[in-house]
């Protein structure tokens, strides 16, 4: 048994059991608010889970705020404690020459990538919102994008370490993304007398992203398989981070690559944060951005923190698996209750179905014993039923020997009637076959008379032609020699012409020989009709093709068989209006284990065809479709050949053209009833 086979008689049980139907009724409220509760929950799980991981990857991005912003305090610190040094005091009150190149050197010590002492005259160099906080001895610090000139007036090394390549795009990025501190130093009359200028390089930078990763995402902060990252980029160009090359076996980091356009729209060109998942070099992160300005409040680039999203969604298909489990497993048991239940309560019901299943199939068939107690609803039932049945029966044995006793008074009554209309259908089709008969034989008679004038007033003018010709060559004795290809020519048209009024004497015959049946060469026969049928069309642009294949003699009436041929060759070279091609074909006929049987003629024309309501009746007496036609040929030759056990079958194609074959037995099947209802006619 297939699937297909399976579900169907399941789908048959629940329609017509009332324990399965019991088992839907009740097993459906419970299934639906399952259901209920299961997309319910995956609602909110949904819900919250997502909530919750945008939440959390805010917070990661408010506590790297923090970081970066904890990170640029140190530096201010880091430079504050410099210049308050013993030794920078001791320079900047003794030797201010040396006090510059002293203080580059002091860099390495602070754990910053430059520090330069600018003298007060630089002061108009700065940008003015830069110099307004010099001027009220605020310190400042702030992110800047700097181009190659700019880094090596800082620090000659910066440069270099700041070229990255663009991964994917053939080109370094030469600008750098540095964190810069601004603290004024003023003298003992209060002036403005140096501003030092120190900070990090961000370019290649791992040491601030990882130390923000850390303090970011602790472990055991994120599911398992999912890493933690942090990104600083200056535009849209990563220069510092942890997001790896390879967000599988974690490999490299991912400095040089750019973010998606859309991070970059809501957050290079909108200046917005941007909260969700976004697509981070090669995987899907939950992801969190927000814009990096520089002094004046521009945007230069972006902080960014996130995590890895497959494995939280991994954990939330692994719940969701679990509770569907659940689900399932609740779903059995009620089933099976149910199940168990609807069997115990409906097992009478269902054996009293049986019986009224089977009882009008014929088998004698009760109820009996339930097992249930006498005062139970269903044995009173049971036992209610099997009294029916029981009188039932009683009914049923006297209408069979009332119906029995009514057959055979029918049964004698209509068989002497059924005797009779079958007589009388034996003669109606006698009648009719004596009818086809004679309406032939009226025919060809009328034909005969015709045929054999035709064929005497020829003969005599050729025997006239004929005479002169010899004649004539006897007279001319040599010299005939120069038109002899003229004289054979016209020896050649005579003899023509007597086996044209041969053939037309031999069809015209009826009676003795000409009309018995007798063993003939189908291609002999064949190759009359054509010459018959050459003649009669010369006129006509008809070409006849013919294939003579077969060997096989069959018993046959040459005569009628002759007009058969003629007469469905002729109805071709008609139905293709007098053009065309005309094809007969002759082969032997076979039976299905390939013995030779009898003999095939197969004609076929180009013509219009025979459309399908009237392939059906062209066999019918006085039916055509030619004003000149007069329905009779096809009838007569279908009992020509009916007479002798043969058939005609016709194929058709409407517009493309018909073919009529006849099949011929080697040895005739001879219908004597017909042929004595003939005689007696």
């Amino acid at each position: 048994m297939n699937i297909k086979q399976y579900l169907l008689l399941w789908i048959k049980r629940f329609r017509t059991m009332v324990r399965y139907r019991l088992l839907v009724l009740t097993s459906v409220p419970i299934v639906i608010t399952l259901f209920a509760l299961f997309a319910l929950a995956m609602y909110w799980t949904v819900t919250y889970t997502w909530q919750n991981a945008l939440t959390n990857v805010k917070s990661d991005l408010t506590v790297a705020h923090n970081s970066i912003a904890l990170l640029q305090k140190e530096q201010r610190m880091q430079l504050t404690s410099l210049s308050s040094s013993y030794d920078f005091q001791r320079l900047l009150r003794t030797d201010e020459a040396k006090l510059s190149e002293w203080v580059k050197r002091q860099a390495e010590n602070y754990a910053l990538d430059f520090v330069v002492l600018h003298p007060a005259s630089d002061f108009d160099n700065f940008p003015l919102i830069n110099q307004q906080l010099l001027l009220t001895a605020k310190p400042q610090t702030f992110f800047q994008v700097l181009n190659n000139q700019e880094l090596q007036r800082l620090n000659s090394s910066l440069p270099i370490a700041a070229q990255m390549p663009l991964l994917g795009e053939h080109k370094f990025e030469s600008r750098g993304l540095v964190s810069r501190n601004l603290l004024p130093i003023f003298n003992r009359e209060n002036k403005l007398e140096w501003i030092m200028d120190g900070g990090i390089l961000l370019n290649n930078s791992t040491q601030v992203v990882d130390r923000i990763r850390d303090l970011v995402y602790s472990a055991g902060t994120l599911p398992a398989d999912s890493i933690g990252t942090v990104t600083l980029f200056m535009d849209d160009i990563r220069v510092s981070t942890n997001v790896p090359l390879d967000s599988e076996q974690l490999n490299g980091r991912a400095i040089g690559t750019r973010v998606s356009q859309e991070v970059k729209q809501q957050v290079l060109i909108a200046g917005e944060n941007w909260i969700g998942r976004a697509f981070v070099y090669d995987d899907w992160y939950i992801s969190a951005y927000e814009p990096l300005r520089n002094y004046n409040g521009n945007v230069i680039g972006m902080l960014y923190t996130g995590y890895l999203e497959w494995p939280l969604i991994a954990t939330f298909l692994t719940n969701i698996v679990e509770f569907s489990i659940g689900i399932i497993a609740v779903l059995l048991l009620s089933g099976g209750l149910v199940y168990r239940g609807a069997r115990d309560l409906f097992r009478p019901i269902e054996k009293i179905h049986d019986v009224v299943r089977v009882v009008p199939l014929g088998l004698n068939r009760r109820i009996g014993d339930l097992g249930l107690c006498k005062d139970h609803e269903l044995a009173i039932f049971g036992q209610q039923f099997d009294s029916m049945l029981d009188q039932l029966q009683q009914r049923n044995d006297l209408i069979k020997q009332a119906s029995l006793e009514l057959e055979d008074k029918v049964h004698s009554r209509t068989q002497s009637l059924h005797d009779k209309t079958q007589e009388l259908e034996q003669y109606i089709k006698l009648l009719n076959q004596t009818r086809s008969k004679l309406v032939m034989s009226e025919k060809l008679a009328a034909l005969g008379e015709l045929t054999a004038g035709i064929a005497h007033e020829i003969n005599n003018p050729t025997a006239v032609i004929l005479g002169n010709v010899e004649l004539l060559q006897l007279e001319l004795g040599d010299d005939s020699q120069r038109v002899s290809e003229e004289l054979e020519a016209i020896h050649e048209q005579i003899d023509r012409i007597r086996n044209i009024t041969r053939s037309l004497l031999q069809y015209s015959r009826q009676g003795g020989v000409q009309d018995e049946i007798t063993w003939q060469h189908l291609n002999l026969i064949v190759k009359e009709s054509l010459t018959l049928v050459s003649s009669g069309t010369k006129s006509a642009n008809v070409q006849i093709e013919s294939q003579l294949d077969a060997k096989c003699c069959v018993e046959v009436n040459r005569h009628q068989l002759l007009q058969v041929l003629v007469n469905l060759q002729m109805n071709g070279v008609h139905a293709m209006d007098d053009k065309g091609l005309l094809k007969i074909k002759t082969e032997d006929w076979r039976d299905d284990d390939d013995n030779v049987i009898g003999a095939v003629v197969h004609i076929s024309d180009h013509g219009c065809g025979i459309s399908e309501d009237n392939l059906v009746r062209i066999f019918d007496p006085f039916f055509t479709t030619r004003r000149s036609g007069t329905g009779l040929g096809l009838s007569v030759s279908q009992s020509i050949i009916s007479e002798v056990g043969g058939k005609i079958t016709v194929q058709s194609e409407l517009g493309i053209g018909s073919t009529f074959s006849i099949y011929l037995h080697e040895k005739a099947v001879v219908d004597n009833d017909l042929l004595l209802a003939v005689e007696v006619y």
